[in-house]
């Protein structure tokens, strides 16, 4: 049987990597893409695609309300797409059909690929509305607004990284660098994105460049034209720009 798919997801690079991707596979049809939530319920009723990849982050309906906007009774297979680990993710990991990390390894394509032909094959996708069903039901439950992990690429796997192992926090073009007590480890990500998911009682960021957590500080002292240099615990020194003091907390008495 051909299989046809469909990519959603808000980031151009993103979608066509997964159209490439797709594109390899002789028995795999892309039907549509779409760049946000409104058009892939569109998409999704339009196409009628076996399989939807489908960004769980996306600005107004993101991935999770396109689900509940179709039904997952109506909804296809799904295969979540992300650049962070947060409830949503942890949920969809265990009920929906598979997730991918971005960005998104070939070999991790493969593997989730693999388990929607098993489950097209199987004729298990009455299963998969059941799965998702609870999957909505454990996302609506409330939970912290701030990141407690996150989900970084490993070669061919995925790591769990505790935010609270976290040090600093670099920019490093499309991606950041998290420093930790276990090393460096690479994740896609704007800085600015991923500073607004993490708590501001523990993290503060200090430049365009930098967020670091604020138990992970040693001392602080005054610098050129109102900035200040701040030493971590580590020994590492950076500069607090005036311009991001503004934003942080206030230690005075």
């Amino acid at each position: 049987m051909t299989i046809r798919a469909l990519v959603v997801d808000d980031e151009a690079p993103a979608r066509r990597k997964l159209v490439r991707l797709l594109g390899q596979e002789p028995d795999v049809e892309v039907v549509g893409e779409a760049a946000n939530g409104p058009e892939a319920v569109r998409a999704v009723r339009d196409h009628r695609p076996d399989v939807v990849f489908l960004d769980v982050r996306m600005p107004g309906l993101d991935g999770i309300d396109v689900v509940r906007e179709i039904g997952p009774g109506a909804v296809p297979c799904v295969v979540f797409v992300t650049a962070f680990d947060d409830h949503a993710v942890q949920a969809f990991e265990v009920q929906a059909l598979d997730y991918l990390l971005k960005p998104v390894a070939p070999s991790r394509f493969h593997a989730a690929l693999g388990r929607v032909r098993d489950a097209l094959a199987g004729g298990r996708t009455g299963d998969l509305a059941a799965r998702l069903e609870r999957a909505l039901a454990a996302v609506r439950a409330p939970v912290s607004q701030w990141l407690e992990r996150l989900l970084v690429p490993q070669d061919d796997r995925q790591i769990l990284v505790a935010v609270d192992r976290i040090d600093r926090i670099e920019a490093a073009g499309n991606y950041v660098q998290l420093h930790t007590a276990d090393g460096r480890f690479l994740l896609r990500a704007s800085l600015g994105a991923l500073a607004t998911r993490l708590d501001p009682a523990r993290f503060v960021r200090i430049s365009r460049s930098d967020v670091v957590r604020l138990d992970a500080v040693r001392e602080l002292a005054p610098w050129f034209h109102g900035d200040q240099r701040v030493v971590l615990k580590d020994g590492t020194r950076l500069t607090w720009s005036r311009r991001f003091r503004g934003q942080g907390p206030d230690f005075t008495v």
